[in-house]
């Protein structure tokens, strides 16, 4: 398939899912089973359609990374067994490791405790020229931390700033935050992999009955399914105050993985496709170095 095929698909697929005014946007009307119309039976054309995909990146990465003027962000977020570390491997499998960073953030330290809330996650940021990925991100910070109060009173914040309108200054925190990333040449790309309680069960059981997949079963998993109506307003609350034209969400069903893959990778191709990358021209100069030293090589 020809790049130019690959990049007018991959941009028609991400579309649907693209939020950039969230203004009106109700969680309830994305289907965490929606696949567009495709049917099991063309699981094997979309690993086909993905497989491509990925050899796009390639090519768009390595552009990226010898351009060396932007830098791209992908952010993921979603509950727990929705697939972001799958989704991750299998989207990035043929990235250049020296042009992707990845970090993870899990419950912070008592160094980050000591800092604002975008510390943590500012130090990790893509240099110019790669690709970061962050698994979670600064946005747990109006999720996990709004739907369990007592994590926010670990943050020895002044008490006079804590009130009931911390969560809208944060959004409206987040959306400055990203804005100047935006403006200093980092592309921001998020990503919200919606599964249903029901396709978390059944991947949770799968945990446990399978010995290969006991290490991913946590007991705190199920205990943070009795907050799942929460956490789900949390959601919504977040992308309706966050989702911009120039940093988007793409709410990404998630009960089938095959066709998550193929949504992530059509978002992340047309991202970076919409940076016009280019190779470096290397100028005069740099064309006799290398005449000069064809010559010598040719000798030998």
């Amino acid at each position: 398939m020809k790049t130019k095929e690959i990049l007018k698909r991959a941009r028609k697929l991400a579309a649907p899912f693209r939020v950039t005014n969230g203004s009106k946007f109700r969680l309830k009307d994305v289907d965490p089973g929606d696949t567009l119309g495709l049917k099991s039976e063309d699981k094997a054309r979309a690993k086909e359609a993905l497989a491509a995909g990925v050899e796009t990146l390639a090519r768009l990465q390595d552009m990226l990374y010898a351009q060396d003027k932007w830098a791209v962000l992908l952010i993921f977020q979603a509950m727990d067994a929705a697939g972001k570390d799958s989704a991750i491997k299998h989207v990035m499998s043929g990235i250049n490791p020296q042009g992707c960073q990845v970090f993870s953030f899990k419950a912070p330290t008592s160094e980050d405790l000591d800092h604002d809330y975008l510390w943590r996650c500012v130090k990790c940021l893509p240099e110019r020229g790669r690709i970061g990925i962050f698994n979670r991100s600064y946005y747990e910070e109006t999720l996990v931390v709004r739907v369990h109060p007592e994590f926010l009173q670990k943050q020895k914040l002044p008490p006079e700033l804590v009130g009931q309108g911390i969560w809208k200054d944060r959004f409206q925190d987040i959306r400055g935050f990203e804005r100047y990333l935006i403006r200093n040449g980092v592309r921001v790309c998020k990503f919200f992999l919606h599964v249903s309680k029901k396709e978390q069960k059944r991947r949770f059981l799968e945990r446990i009955e399978n010995p290969q997949k006991n290490w991913k079963f946590s007991a705190d998993d199920t205990k943070e399914r009795e907050f799942w109506d929460d956490y789900m307003e949390a959601y919504e609350e977040m992308i309706r105050h966050t989702a911009t034209k120039e940093a988007p969400w793409y709410v990404v069903p998630a009960n089938n993985k095959w066709f998550t893959r193929m949504v992530v990778a059509s978002a992340v191709i047309d991202a970076l496709a919409s940076l016009k990358l280019a190779y470096p021209d290397v100028g005069r100069v740099k064309l006799k170095e290398l005449a000069a030293a064809k010559r010598v090589l040719n000798r030998r």
